[in-house]
């Protein structure tokens, strides 16, 4: 089920709300649970039952860690070893058992092995990054002394199947509702921010990332990127640059939306990535839930910055190849994280600085868009050729006799521009609605018409982004 979808619109979201509203505050846990298998399984029931034995698995064993420390017998080590090991064999097989094979394949032919072998393809679960991901936290958190185990296991099966965030993020940490779990303050302020967050996650993604995704996909689905002129190449990078980030971040502020309505309060995902003056900022704005993720359950653990520099170098280049991995199994992933892992080695040997540093603020923020840029043509691209082939049709060096119908000429400039306007001038997601000047909500109630307009209009939904990751 999708945010943007009638179904969930029209039908599911008023009829959860409508019984959470009616609910006892001792089964609110267990509605949200219930809600959420439903949500989640109506794309594929059996991947339900993968959930809940992800999550029943992870529950017992941080009770077995805490338990050895209450009984003396040491510090819960060997039960954190199993859960990391579980969580990474299950995030391992089913993420990256086809990327093992077709890579097994072509080692086969290389050596000049004519032959094949059977395989069916593993299909992915939705959301299985970002559930791991979480559940494998909280036990790291057990063991480490931060949170106590949850005292339920409904508690703790709302946190990791809530539907708000379940399939696409943000990675919530169990400390971060810990609290709310047991004592959230439910209010009509509350619901009225987390309408408005949820009106500005669907505003983006319906009229600025999927008016913008035709464009990046004419683009990249050429058989040749060689043939794409620059102006082209530039255009359908631009346009998947954005389109990105209102995808992801429209997910994410819906997400917020509805946890606000259920109570909860989930961290913010993006604040500005665009404006960043650095690769070392850009990550500290875009997608953090994720980034902060990696600094403290990896980084930190490879021995972060207290091993000497060139282990710096070597933990921080680790880190983020695995970032790249983690969003998908393909070489692509693996050469855009470490891109950004070289960027960041660079910056962090001139003292966290951009070699442009002594720059004006805007020729920053504008050669830094220019290197994130280049990163996503290796996060879009089929295959390392084909981004190779892209960005040096970026370069001038694209062939343009051959070209098909130029992209310029049907070109989404109006969505572009609003696109370029709000992602450099206007203020985040999160301090607009926290203002909520009635100018600001006037708007913002013109704009959802519109997109729930365009929804009924429409009659496939362009799905989010991120649930493929």
């Amino acid at each position: 089920m999708v945010f943007t979808s009638s179904i969930f619109l029209y039908t599911f979201l008023p009829a959860f709300l409508l019984l959470y509203l009616l609910c006892p505050r001792a089964g609110k846990s267990l509605l949200i649970a219930a809600g959420s298998f439903v949500f989640y399984g109506w794309w594929k029931p059996a991947f339900v039952v993968l959930l809940f034995a992800s999550s029943a698995v992870d529950y017992w064993l941080a009770q077995r860690i805490e338990g050895d420390r209450q009984a003396g017998v040491g510090n819960g080590r060997r039960w954190l070893v199993v859960s990391i090991v579980a969580n990474l064999s299950l995030l391992g097989w089913f993420k990256y058992a086809n990327f093992g094979v077709q890579t097994f394949r072509a080692l086969l032919h290389s050596l000049g092995f004519a032959g094949d072998f059977a395989w069916v393809d593993v299909v992915l679960p939705v959301g299985i990054s970002f559930y791991t991901f979480q559940t494998m936290s909280y036990t790291i958190d057990v063991y480490r002394g931060e949170v106590k185990t949850a005292a339920r296991f409904v508690d703790f099966l709302c946190y990791v199947s809530m539907f708000p965030q379940l399939v696409a993020g943000p990675i919530v940490r169990y400390s971060v509702v810990e609290h709310e779990l047991q004592h959230r303050v439910h209010s009509w302020a509350k619901v009225h921010r987390g309408i408005l967050f949820f009106q500005v996650g669907m505003v983006k993604k319906l009229l600025l990332a999927d008016a913008l995704a035709p464009t990046a996909d004419r683009a990249f689905s050429l058989p040749d990127a060689g043939n794409l002129g620059a102006a082209d190449s530039w255009l359908g990078i631009a346009a998947y640059t954005f389109q990105i980030y209102f995808d992801f971040s429209g997910y994410s502020d819906m997400a917020i939306g509805l946890g606000l309505m259920l109570g909860f309060h989930f961290p913010i995902n993006f604040d500005a990535p665009y404006r960043s003056q650095s690769i070392t900022d850009f990550w500290r704005r875009w997608h953090i839930s994720l980034s902060t993720w990696l600094r403290d359950y990896l980084y930190v653990s490879l021995g972060g910055n207290r091993l000497g520099t060139v282990r710096t170098y070597i933990n921080l280049m680790v880190t983020m190849l695995l970032g790249g991995l983690w969003h998908g199994a393909s070489w692509n992933f693996l050469a855009w994280g470490g891109y950004q892992g070289g960027w960041l080695v660079l910056e962090r040997l001139a003292g966290k600085r951009p070699w442009y540093g002594p720059l004006p603020g805007f020729v920053r923020i504008g050669i830094t868009f220019v290197i994130v840029m280049f990163g996503w043509v290796l996060f879009r691209a089929r295959d390392l050729g084909h981004a190779v082939t892209y960005a040096g049709s970026m370069l001038g060096l694209g062939q343009t006799a051959g070209a098909t119908q130029s992209l310029l000429e049907s070109a989404p400039w109006v969505e572009l521009g609003i696109a370029a306007l709000v992602a450099w001038t206007m203020p985040t997601s999160q301090r607009a609605v926290a203002r909520a000047h009635p100018t600001f909500v006037l708007a913002l109630q013109v704009f959802f018409v519109l997109a729930a307009l365009h929804l009924r209009a429409t009659p496939e939904n362009i799905p989010f982004l991120y649930f493929q990751f």
